[in-house]
Parts: C-alpha cells; structure tokens; sequence
C-alpha cells in the first residue's frame, strides 16, 4: 500500500507554505505521496473569492512540476457540489486500491473537524495528519473532544507558516513583488494572466 496524504484545499494559488508542508509529510513525516486536492468549493467558504478551477489546478501542476511524491488531482472537478471530504475519501478508496489514504490538515481545520458531515464514519477509517497553525485555539465542543479521542491523529512538527493565500492575493492587488512566496512557474503565470489584480 502506498502511504498517501490527502491535502485539500482551493489552493488559491498555491504558494510556498503549501509545498514546504508537502515537502515535510513525504520526507518527515512517513507518506509516500501527498495529493494536492484541488476543491471547487468548499461548503464553508465564499465561492465568490474562488479564480476558476482549472486554473488553480494549472497553479499546482505548474508548482509540482516533475516532483514524483507529489500529484495534483482534480477528483472532486467530477464529483457532485458541495464537496464533502467523505464522499471524496469512498470515491478514491474504490478507485485506487493500492493507496492508504490519511488526511493532511492545519490545526485550525482539526478544530472544525466536528461540522464535517458523517466525521465520525471518516475517523474510523482514515488516519489525520495535522501541521500546526499559529495562534489556533482549540473551541470548547463535545463532539469534537470525542471525534479527537477517538480519531488516529498525528501531530508533526513542521515548520510554522503564516503565509496565506488573502495574504498573497491582497499584496498581488496592492503591487506588491509577492514573487518570494511562490513557486517561480506560478509567479510567472500569476503574472502572465493578470489574476487578483482586482
């Protein structure tokens, strides 16, 4: 079985933080594979503040380039809207048997763990990585105190990142060089395409 981490997200773009996580599962952390998972919409965010889809997963196959242990994927393109991380999880368990599929999450999304639909079919059955996140404070919350007891969650150590996409969209729309915080081929076609200019 290859030992596969699922990082969702809306990757809006991709940046530096992102990777530097990837790069600490698969070398530190004992995956094999991390799978950037490109989410057309997430139920608890503005759909609004989203560029396109395809574009976002163009951003992260630009960052990949021909890194092995790591993969863009499209998956939740095909299924249907919104996108639960459940639904996600059986169609890719049905899909690639050879895969152990655990999670890969920030602190902060650890702690929203108790509004995902069916949580605690989904802790039975697939392990969480999570990373910290700066300034997370864990909500007081009955069933989140006992999806975390029950759940195979592993802390890793990697390194603090407070970069964010808002941070890097708000700097592109106020002219800063933001070129630093992100993977060279995505700070070209940013450039290129003239995106969160506005």
């Amino acid at each position: 079985m290859i030992k596969t981490g699922l990082y969702f997200g809306s990757f809006n773009p991709i940046h530096i933080g992102h990777l530097a996580i990837a790069g600490y599962m698969t070398e530190y952390a004992g995956l094999e594979q991390i799978w950037f998972v490109v989410s057309p919409h997430n139920p608890l965010k503005k759909k609004e503040t989203l560029l396109e889809d395809h574009q976002r997963l163009h951003m992260v196959r630009l960052a990949i380039g021909d890194n092995d242990h790591l993969k863009a994927s499209d998956i939740e393109f095909k299924l249907p809207l919104p996108s639960y991380t459940i639904n996600t999880l059986a169609y890719l368990v049905e899909k690639y048997q050879k895969n152990e599929f655990s999670l890969v999450m920030g602190e902060d999304n650890l702690y929203t763990l108790h509004k995902w639909k069916n949580a605690r079919e989904l802790i039975k059955k697939h392990s969480i990585y999570v990373y910290p996140r700066p300034g997370t404070a864990r909500p007081s919350h009955v069933l989140l105190d006992e999806l975390i007891a029950n759940a195979d969650i592993k802390f890793v150590n990697a390194p603090l990142m407070e970069i964010s996409g808002t941070f890097i969209r708000n700097g592109i729309r106020n002219k800063k060089d933001m070129s630093y915080f992100l993977p060279p081929a995505v700070w070209k076609y940013i450039q290129e395409m003239h995106f969160y200019k506005k």
